[in-house]
């Protein structure tokens, strides 16, 4: 049985794992996501003692991480994370340093990318060759597979910057994102909720306004996703995707923005089109697993 290294690299945490598929884990740990060099060799301290520790090699190490990142093999930044808001991160030669310190294969996509992987293999998507996985936490991204294989281009799809249609009479707050007023990442993420309610979203009582246009905001974006890509399926997770009857209103505020534009069999069964994790909180640390499948 061969296992494999992941790293899922989040906003806040970093999870790691030693693992071959989600029946057959052996370790797992959370770092904080603290600046690179304090991080990354605490990570790769893990990786060696564990191996030594659990008497097995692993036989290749997947990152799952945020971005931007650099996937382009031409490139001779190739493996970097580039103009990510994370200042510290900025041009972070990520694959490369993992290369050099655990002389293991390394293999690198985005986080969403790599977490769709593990819901095609494994989770929700199986069977489905079109589809998209949408994670709502900390930022908002999304992994894109087109004919059963990722997305990748220019660099790489950023569907959490996607320009929404905003109501300013009803909602002024022009958002978090340091780059641009009004899209999806700056008015529907984590730190946007609490920034324009100044609170822990998750104390936000389950019938406060907040959720009805966090709801319509989301339900813009696969509105947006619909009708450019044309899915089979949308997958929504994150942290944020935990509030009860979230995505039950993502659903709707989908169905009155389309207002029957598109007409489809998967669109008649929306509790089936767009629907959670089949894996849950751990799509993401696996999906860094299934980088090689």
């Amino acid at each position: 049985m061969n296992f494999f290294g992941g790293i899922e690299g989040g906003g806040t945490k970093v999870k790691c794992i030693i693992a071959t598929d989600p029946d057959n884990i052996l370790v797992e740990k959370t770092f904080k996501t603290d600046a690179p060099g304090i991080l990354l060799p605490e990570i790769s301290k893990f990786f060696l003692e564990e191996q030594l520790k659990l008497g097995i090699s692993i036989h290749g190490l997947g990152l799952g991480f945020f971005g931007p990142l650099d996937l382009n093999p031409k490139s001779t930044k190739f493996g970097w994370i580039t103009t990510t808001p994370k200042k510290d991160w900025e041009n972070t030669p990520l694959q490369e340093y993992f290369l050099e310190t655990l002389k293991i294969p390394v293999l690198l996509d985005t986080d969403v990318n790599a977490a769709a992987n593990a819901e095609r293999i494994w989770g929700s998507a199986r069977g489905v060759d079109n589809f998209v996985y949408i994670t709502v936490g900390t930022g908002i991204g999304g992994g894109i597979f087109v004919n059963g294989r990722p997305v990748h281009g220019m660099v790489h799809p950023e569907i959490g910057h996607f320009l929404l249609r905003q109501d300013l009479d009803i909602d002024p707050f022009l958002g978090v994102c340091p780059y641009h007023e009004g899209c999806l990442e700056g008015l529907a993420s984590g730190p946007s909720l609490a920034a324009r309610w100044k609170v822990d979203p998750k104390l936000l009582p389950v019938d406060h306004f907040a959720w009805d246009l966090e709801a319509r905001y989301l339900g813009q974006a696969v509105h947006t996703l619909v009708v450019t890509l044309s899915p089979e399926k949308i997958i929504m997770g994150g942290g944020v995707m935990d509030q009860p009857g979230l995505i039950e209103k993502v659903r709707i505020e989908m169905r009155k923005s389309i207002h029957g534009y598109v007409q489809s069999r998967n669109l008649e069964d929306m509790d089936s089109y767009i629907v959670k994790p089949g894996l849950g909180e751990k799509a993401g640390i696996l999906g860094a697993v299934s980088l090689f499948y």
